[in-house]
């Protein structure tokens, strides 16, 4: 199987997880490290867009991409939000509450697990993105970039730590409102699944 265009940046993507990861271990050991992690991370949010963008306009749209694209996703933010919210490599002011972690990669996990269930159930690969999904990632790949730029920003404007706090607490609200309408579309798909196989038999 040839891979496409869109395929290649999002295993690009993936691959980038690992230089992001190891910058953000050592952002308190040299103060280049952090804008190498954020430089690597905003790489990461620019090909997130231009997969999709590809994949649309040549109609490349592939069974891969479907799965590799949301669980690049997923990795990266389950690696961010780990690491800014442990004490060794967080942003000085900006520590990650443990309650933000736990709902975004809760979401991601009960997605997965879900994801896995309807397999079992269907014998089909039932991946259908919604908007709520996609501003959930926005968002987080936004809460990110603030922490991230915190130790810039805040010395010429203080509201920024509110702003932080804002976006964290937002897409993790909005993290749980996307699992409950994942849950209730997958109900939904189980539900139209059986009733299809029940009136064929």
């Amino acid at each position: 199987m040839k891979l496409t265009l869109a395929n290649e940046i999002t295993i690009l993507r993936v691959l980038l997880i690992a230089p992001f990861v190891i910058c953000m271990l050592k952002i308190h050991d040299n103060w280049a490290m952090r804008y190498i992690a954020l430089a690597i991370f905003l790489v990461m949010c620019i090909s997130d867009a231009l997969d999709g963008y590809f994949a649309r306009v040549r109609k490349q749209v592939t069974r891969l991409g479907s799965f590799l694209d949301p669980m690049a996703d997923k990795l990266l933010m389950a690696c961010a939000c780990i690491l800014l919210a442990s004490p060794r490599t967080a942003v000085e002011g900006y520590v990650l509450p443990p309650t933000i972690v736990v709902l975004i990669i809760g979401k991601d996990l009960l997605l997965l697990l879900g994801f896995l269930i309807i397999y079992l159930i269907t014998s089909h690969i039932h991946i259908v993105p919604i908007f709520a999904g996609k501003a959930a990632t926005v968002l987080q790949l936004s809460m990110v970039a603030a922490v991230l730029l915190a130790p810039d920003i805040h010395p010429h404007l203080p509201l920024w730590w509110y702003l932080a706090r804002f976006l964290w607490w937002l897409a993790a609200v909005l993290a749980v409102v996307t699992t409950l309408v994942y849950i209730r579309g997958g109900i939904r798909y189980i539900e139209a699944f059986e009733a299809q196989a029940n009136a064929k038999g």
